[in-house]
């Protein structure tokens, strides 16, 4: 889904050439590499977000949704979802306030460990993520706008870039 009205030149392809220009040839691919996943990251999230616009979600929300919908019994402590979504507690907390007083999830202590918070989907948050998820899965993830054998190398590529970065131990075999 491109932009209304695309741009007559690649703004990337252009700062490449400038980095050259300047100098900085041993940095220029690494510069137009990076570049190019953040605009990427920026036009996926921007369809994404528009899908998810008419159920009222964000994707942090829907994220945290769709992670407790795949539970067994659809909760989980607050501080595993925040580790599952690689995001920071806070960012956990702020979703779950907001999904919470939209009624799609709801908290409760721990039975076990005082310290820990429990968040549960309710069957209103499963209703809304099993209908979100069924929008993405059709109008976008069908499609992303890529050959199938280009995303299966992208997702290959970045998985190798995200483990020798840290993000996890082993890759999961798909």
């Amino acid at each position: 889904m491109p932009h209304k009205k695309a741009l007559p030149w690649d703004p990337i392809a252009e700062a490449h050439r400038q980095w050259k220009l300047h100098g900085w040839d041993a940095e220029a691919d690494g510069m137009a590499a990076v570049t190019s996943i953040m605009r990427a990251q920026q036009i996926m999230l921007a369809r994404v977000e528009a899908l998810l616009r008419p159920f009222k979600l964000t994707f942090a929300r829907y994220e945290l949704l769709r992670l407790l919908s795949f539970t067994r019994d659809g909760a989980m402590p607050m501080a595993s979802a925040s580790a599952r979504l690689q995001v920071h507690p806070t960012s956990v907390t702020n979703t779950t306030d907001r999904l919470e007083g939209a009624g799609l999830i709801r908290r409760s202590a721990h039975p076990t460990d005082g310290r820990a918070t429990l968040i549960w989907i309710t069957p209103a948050g499963r209703e809304v993520v099993d209908s979100a998820t069924a929008a993405i899965n059709r109008d976008f993830f069908a499609d992303v706008g890529m050959d199938p054998t280009d995303q299966e190398n992208l997702v290959a590529i970045l998985a190798r870039f995200r483990r020798d970065a840290g993000d996890f131990a082993e890759p999961v075999p798909s």
